[in-house]
C-alpha cells in the first residue's frame, strides 16, 4: 500500500516512517520543517530515511490547500496518517494561531482531500491533553472530554469531532489515536524529559512543576508505532463500531469512526521518573520545585481496553529501559 505520512520528519512521523518502510510500505512523507523546535534535529531524521527506496519526502504545510490537492491528485494514496500538528501545551498560551492554522485549517484540508481522494482509512493523532482535569482514572475514551484547558488541547478534540462528522457525511473511515505523553531517542526537544537530561548534563538546575507530584503515562516511541501499525490495518467499519461500542451512543450513529488511547497504562510520578534518568545519567539533579503550569494537568492515566480487544496490543516498556535508551542516544548524539 501507498502510506501518506505527515509530520514525517516529527518524533512519531519518522518513527512510523521507518516502520513502515521496513514492512513493505511505500511511504510518501510531508512535513513543513517549521521552527518550533530545533531543525537540524529535523533534517538529521529526514537523513536517515530519505535513501530508501520506497520513501519520497515533499516540504509542504498543511495549510497550502492547492498544493496539498495536487499531491493528493498525483498519487493514489490508499491510507493517510496525519501526524502534522503544532505541538506543545504552554506554547499555545503564547502563539494561539500557530494551532489554529496547523491543527484546524490544516486537518480541515487533509479531510477534504481525503474525502474527495477516496482514501481508505484516514488515522490522525489526537492527544491524552483532551481529558483536561478528568478525575476519573484511568482515562477510557467514554469519559466527557468536553473541557479541555488548553487551546492545544481544544485543537487535538475539535479534530476528533471533525473527523467525525467526515465519517458520519462522507462515510469516510476514520481512526483518532490519543497518544500519552511519548518519549525515546529522536524526541522532541521541548519535552521535560529531553530538557531535564540537557540541564542535568549541563550541571544546571531543572525545573520540576507541581513540585514533583505530577503523574504521566509515560509511552515508549516504539509502543506508539507499533500501536499506530496495527491500527492502520485495523479499518473501522460500521458494523464493527456498533458491534464493539458497548460504552457510549456512537454506535446509533451510521460511522465508521474509532478512538483509542495508546498509552503505557502505567502512569509513573514525575520525581520517580527524574530519578530514573538521575540513575542513567549517574549524577544527581539540581531540582527546582514549582507550582503547576497554566495548561497542565495533574495526571494522565490510559485505558487501553479498547486497544487491547480490537488489535491485541498493549503498550509495556518500562521507563528504566525507555530511558536507558534515550540517555544512551542522546549521548551519542550530541557526542558527550
Amino acid at each position: 500500500m501507498r502510506i501518506l505520512v505527515t509530520g514525517a520528519v516529527g518524533f512519531v512521523g519518522f518513527y512510523l516512517s521507518k516502520k513502515l518502510l521496513s514492512l513493505g510500505y511505500e511511504v510518501i512523507g510531508l512535513d513543513n520543517i517549521n521552527d518550533y523546535y530545533d531543525v537540524s534535529l529535523k533534517i538529521a531524521r529526514l537523513n536517515e530515511i530519505k535513501e530508501e527506496k520506497n520513501f519520497t519526502f515533499h516540504k509542504l504545510d498543511l495549510v497550502q490547500r492547492s498544493n496539498l490537492e495536487q499531491l493528493f491528485a498525483e498519487n493514489n494514496f490508499d491510507i493517510v496518517v496525519n501526524l502534522a500538528a503544532q505541538a506543545g501545551v504552554r506554547y499555545s498560551l503564547e502563539n494561539p494561531h500557530a494551532y489554529v492554522d496547523s491543527n484546524l485549517v490544516g486537518f480541515v484540508n487533509i479531510l477534504e482531500c481525503c474525502r474527495h481522494y477516496n482514501i481508505k482509512h484516514l488515522v490522525f493523532a489526537s492527544s491524552s491533553s483532551v481529558y483536561g482535569f478528568n478525575t476519573k482514572i484511568p482515562f477510557s475514551t467514554s469519559d466527557n472530554v468536553d473541557y479541555p484547558v488548553s487551546l492545544y488541547a481544544a485543537t487535538k478534540k475539535a479534530n476528533e469531532l471533525m473527523a467525525y462528522t467526515y465519517s458520519h457525511l462522507y462515510n469516510l473511515p476514520c481512526t483518532g489515536l490519543r497518544f500519552f505523553t511519548v518519549y525515546g531517542p529522536w524526541g522532541r526537544p521541548d519535552m521535560a524529559y529531553f530538557l531535564f537530561t540537557k540541564a542535568i548534563l549541563d550541571k544546571k538546575p531543572i525545573k520540576v512543576f507541581n513540585y514533583g507530584k505530577m503523574q504521566r503515562d509515560f509511552t515508549y516511541i516504539d509502543d506508539i508505532v507499533e500501536g499506530v501499525v496495527r491500527v492502520i490495518n485495523n479499518i473501522p467499519n460500521t458494523i464493527d463500531v456498533i458491534k464493539s461500542d458497548t460504552h457510549s451512543d456512537l454506535s446509533i450513529h451510521n460511522a465508521p469512526y474509532k478512538i483509542y488511547n495508546i498509552g503505557n497504562n502505567q502512569p509513573v510520578e514525575l520525581l520517580k521518573f527524574i530519578e530514573t534518568i538521575e540513575d542513567c545519567l549517574g549524577i544527581k539533579a539540581e531540582k527546582n520545585l514549582l507550582p503547576i503550569q497554566p495548561g497542565d494537568v495533574p495526571v494522565t492515566y490510559a485505558d487501553v481496553d479498547d486497544l487491547i480487544r480490537d488489535v491485541g496490543f498493549k503498550p509495556s516498556t518500562p521507563i528504566e529501559v525507555g530511558i536507558q535508551k534515550f540517555v544512551n542516544w542522546y549521548q551519542d548524539y550530541y557526542r558527550i
